[in-house]
């Protein structure tokens, strides 16, 4: 057990949940949903808990905001054809431009129970820039996954 609490590497999976993005406000990808790629669960232990995360970096004006909703599905189909809805959270504020405006970076987290959850996972979200043009984001997405059956491999 002392090496498990020293090593929480070999407690969890992390798994990448989505492509790189960019947004620019008022235009391409500005409120524009992300959709990821379906993960299996069963591949790694079926784990029963996770935190979906997206790293950003975002260039923001003076008072000026980056905003993430976030949804994750789950299902039994490979495709996710039979997905339904585990866990949305509504557009959270993540970032706000500092004064006379400047980069912001960080890393929006969102804990989710997934005992119940079907054997595929994907994960969505939303970036949402509040400015008119000027502002731009670069975000992604990893689910990093714990409490499976097993160890993963």
């Amino acid at each position: 057990m002392t090496t498990q609490l020293r090593n929480i590497g070999a407690l969890i999976t992390v798994m990448r949940a989505s492509a790189n993005v960019a947004a620019t406000a008022g235009g391409a990808g500005d409120n524009t949903e992300v959709i990821g790629a379906i993960l299996d669960r069963a591949e790694i232990g079926m784990p029963q808990s996770c935190v979906f995360a997206v790293p950003f970096s975002a260039t923001l004006g003076d008072g000026e905001t980056l905003s993430i909703a976030c949804t994750l599905e789950s299902g039994n189909g490979s495709d996710l054809s039979d997905a339904a809805d585990l866990h949305v959270v509504a557009s959270t504020v993540v970032a706000t431009g500092p004064a006379g405006g400047g980069t912001v970076t960080g890393t929006y987290e969102v804990m989710a129970p997934i005992m119940g959850a079907g054997r595929y996972l994907r994960a969505k979200f939303t970036p949402d820039l509040s400015a008119g043009a000027t502002d731009t984001a670069a975000l992604s997405s990893v689910v990093v996954f714990g409490g499976a059956d097993r160890l993963p491999a």
